[in-house]
């Protein structure tokens, strides 16, 4: 998922850490605990602030945060997101059973599972809807359905419909893939592999679409959701506001229940609201690999051999020197630290020997940047960094919200982006790069790094992860991406008030488990205790 981009207040860094790492342990217990003696009477609409952005509401070319926070309780796939550890729990899908090749994968649709007009939901909607997905040329992760048999084929013009390894028998769905695919529950959370009619009119997730203006946008609990009982609110308004101030005011206040990242911290009467988390993302700078000399591997690392590394990550808790955020069980990866001025005018003297460009002669590079501050530092950096070199770095800016948007069909060699893994694993990240990926806006294709991909699918654990290293390894070795930070998820939300919210590393909150509560005087002593 793209993420806007968030520059975080330094200067509250360790307090707040220390108040979101109490919370996180906290608020665990307290889910747990509450969840089965909530009020009805407390339960009142919901309130959430975000970010001004206008949102894609449909699922299949939906691609940023703040868009999966809302989408994942509209619609609803086989499986969903756990409120905590974000593993998959069934959700359309009562059941599902894997052959003994792992190559099949049969599910069962509950009978109970219906579209917010009261339609039961079949095992053909399911089908249908994912080939709706193959057949739309702007859905970005439809190439994550490619370890299906013949979907790869459909979803660029070279299959048919009926060759997608995708049939339906009564309420079951069985799925045939080209490998293994042990992941491919988590892949299936995502929103854009939801259960959806024709013309996304009616809901199959726990809310409906009751209405959109400009700045707000309301949903309603779906009476027909398959798992009704468990949803506690019966109305959320998303309301959309850059005003920091504003939104302090509002949380302060009561009118807001739920701040996500647009806050003054300063403004807040309870700073125990305030959660920071780690989040399974990173921002990094990339290359387009189109474009002579930068499509050469040996004039990127001569740059990036060069890029002022601490200086450029300086503003940033939580420093990348690697592309994937580190997992356990993940092997170790060569990163990014050093900057050595003297190694770089080698490596680019020899990158120019060996394509035949004379040291004198000036190259050109175009960095195409957001309009902001520090996208603007950055890139004079990297301009004095990289003269040295013979480099002319020319600077291209958009605002913010067009930025992404222009990526594909802007004429440029070096790019940002902050991406938030869509799902717990090494994959999330490394598809980017894939060589047929939908998400791969970089051009990026090596034949070597497909095949780790390719033979990562095949295999399970220790080994996969092993595989899947090494083609991260490989696209840092190659110089196409340059890893800037981490990202961290700041949201402002009173928990001593509100349960079934809890900090992740997609810092995704389904709608459905949040409630409100009495406030709970025993977590708020503890607060008051600290320093």
């Amino acid at each position: 998922m793209n993420k806007r981009h968030f520059f975080f207040r330094s200067s509250l860094f360790c307090v707040l850490f220390f108040i979101a790492n109490f919370f996180l342990t906290a608020q665990n217990f307290i889910f747990e605990e509450d969840s089965s003696q909530i009020d009805p009477k407390l339960q009142r609409n919901f309130t959430i602030i975000q970010n001004e952005h206008r949102h894609d509401l449909n699922p299949h070319t939906a691609s940023y945060s703040s868009e999966a926070q809302i989408l994942g309780n509209i619609y609803e796939g086989l499986f969903s997101y756990d409120p905590v550890t974000l593993s998959p729990l069934n959700a359309v899908a009562e059941s599902y059973k894997i052959s003994r090749n792992k190559r099949r994968w049969t599910f069962t649709i509950r009978e109970s599972a219906k579209f917010s007009d009261g339609r039961q939901i079949t095992a053909e909607d399911v089908r249908n809807s994912w080939l709706r997905l193959l057949s739309n040329p702007d859905a970005l992760y439809a190439s994550l359905l490619d370890v299906i048999i013949g979907a790869r084929e459909f979803r660029l013009g070279a299959g048919k419909r009926e060759d997608v390894g995708i049939t339906v028998k009564d309420n079951t769905l069985v799925v045939r893939l080209e490998a293994p695919c042990a992941h491919l529950s988590r892949i299936l959370c995502h929103h854009a592999f939801s259960v959806v009619d024709e013309d996304l009119s009616l809901a199959s997730g726990a809310f409906v679409l009751e209405k959109r203006e400009k700045k707000r946008i309301v949903l309603k609990k779906n009476e027909y959701y398959w798992d009704k009982e468990a949803v506690r609110l019966p109305q959320v308004t998303i309301e959309l506001s850059d005003d920091e101030t504003e939104n302090a005011y509002a949380l302060n206040t009561g009118s807001a229940d739920w701040v996500d990242n647009a806050v003054s911290t300063d403004k807040l009467l309870l700073k125990s609201s305030v959660h920071i988390g780690a989040q399974f993302g990173t921002q990094y700078f990339f290359f387009k690999t189109a474009r002579s000399p930068w499509s050469d591997a040996a004039f990127r690392i001569a740059l990036l051999t060069a890029a002022p590394w601490q200086e450029m990550r300086k503003d940033f808790p939580v420093k990348a020197q690697t592309f994937i955020y580190p997992l356990a069980g993940y092997p170790a990866v060569n990163g990014f630290s050093e900057t050595d001025e003297d190694e770089a005018l080698a490596l680019m003297k020899e990158a120019r020997a060996k394509a035949g460009i004379q040291e004198d002669k000036k190259l050109s590079l175009v960095f195409a940047i957001m309009d902001n501050a520090y996208m603007k530092k950055s890139a004079e950096l990297l301009k004095s960094a990289w003269e040295a070199l013979g480099v002319e770095l020319i600077i291209q800016t958009k605002p913010s919200a067009e930025y992404l948007a222009s990526i594909a069909d802007w004429d440029a060699d070096l790019f940002s982006y902050t991406w938030i893994g869509d799902f717990s694993d090494p994959l999330a990240f490394l598809e980017l790069f894939r060589g047929n990926s939908t998400l791969n806006v970089s051009g990026y294709n090596n034949e070597k790094f497909n095949e780790l991909l390719d033979q990562a699918s095949s295999d399970e654990g220790s080994a996969r992860l092993k595989l899947l290293a090494q083609a991260e390894q490989l696209l840092l070795d190659e110089g196409v991406v340059l890893p800037i930070s981490h990202p961290v998820s700041f949201n402002a939300i009173d928990l001593d008030s509100i349960g079934g919210w809890t900090s992740n590393s997609l810092d995704i909150h389904p709608f459905k488990y949040i409630y409100f509560k009495q406030k709970n005087s025993k977590v708020q002593n503890i607060v008051k205790k600290m320093p």
